[in-house]
């Protein structure tokens, strides 16, 4: 039995299609044996190989889009993925909802361009002017203001209990 998973990648796309469609031709005509062989990738263009080797088989895990969320339901289905869930997966891995948000901005605007090479469909994707905030949406200090700021009656606070809950947030570093 022999596992492979992402062969060829951190190289660049081609180098790393061409690595890994060479190790499945050379596993696949291999004299010396027949592995059983489970090769996880992300290139959909190996689905091709299916067609050229007989006893190359595609699976992909199956999934459930619901409500602009992805559900993996952990089944494996015949055939290629026609589809790539990566800006799901790095939702669900917790990457800031600001990233997510351009990376399918400059995922949108790669897909408009199909008829050109990856070097220039890159230099037309615009560039993002960015506007830096205090604090990070998952940082602990934004959520104890939030939680502070949250228990204030604004309508019922007087000046003197506003200076006090300045001096709380003081307490805790937050503001300095």
């Amino acid at each position: 039995l022999i596992i492979l998973d992402e062969i060829g990648r951190g190289t660049s796309t081609y180098d790393g299609i061409s690595i890994a469609w060479a190790i499945v031709e050379y596993l696949h005509e291999n004299k010396k044996g027949k592995a059983k062989t489970l090769f996880a990738t992300h290139y959909h263009e190996l689905d091709q190989i299916a067609s050229k080797l007989v006893r190359v088989k595609n699976f992909h895990v199956s999934v459930k889009e619901w409500d602009n969320k992805v559900i993996f339901l952990r089944k494996m289905k015949e055939g290629g993925s026609g589809h790539s869930f990566g800006l799901n997966v790095a939702q669900m891995a917790g990457m800031p909802n600001e990233i997510l948000i351009r990376a399918q901005e400059i995922l949108s605007q790669l897909e408009q361009t199909k008829d050109q090479t990856t070097t220039e469909k890159i230099s037309k994707i615009t560039k993002k002017e960015y506007q830096l905030s205090l604090f990070e949406a998952n940082d602990p200090s934004y959520l104890k203001i939030k939680e502070i700021l949250g228990q204030i009656e604004i309508n019922a606070i007087t000046p003197v209990e506003a200076l006090l809950k300045l001096n709380e947030l003081k307490k805790w570093s937050i503001i300095k």
